[in-house]
């Protein structure tokens, strides 16, 4: 009796069970936390900044990726004005 295709597929099975569950983990970290003012920011390195482009001045959710204090890269949403906003009188 031949057990090595046996084993192979249960080893294989196994592999895609953890690259499921990793990448479950990485797709909720990536979800930016909406911005309260009780939330303490320890920001060591800001990674960059983004916002949807829009002509009008109005009040937008911007996402900051960064690096905190421990280490770790973490992602805030906030609410802003457009850039919009400074290009008019």
């Amino acid at each position: 009796m031949n057990i090595r295709p046996f084993l192979l597929t249960a080893t294989l099975a196994c592999s895609s069970f953890v690259g499921m569950a990793q990448a479950n983990e990485s797709s909720a970290k990536s979800d930016p936390v909406p911005y309260r003012y009780d939330i303490p920011l320890h920001v060591a390195e800001v990674l960059s900044l983004t916002e949807p482009p829009t002509l009008k001045c109005k009040i937008i959710t911007a996402d900051m990726k960064y690096i905190d204090s421990t280490g770790k890269p973490a992602q805030i949403s906030y609410r802003k004005l457009s850039d919009a906003c400074s290009q008019q009188n």
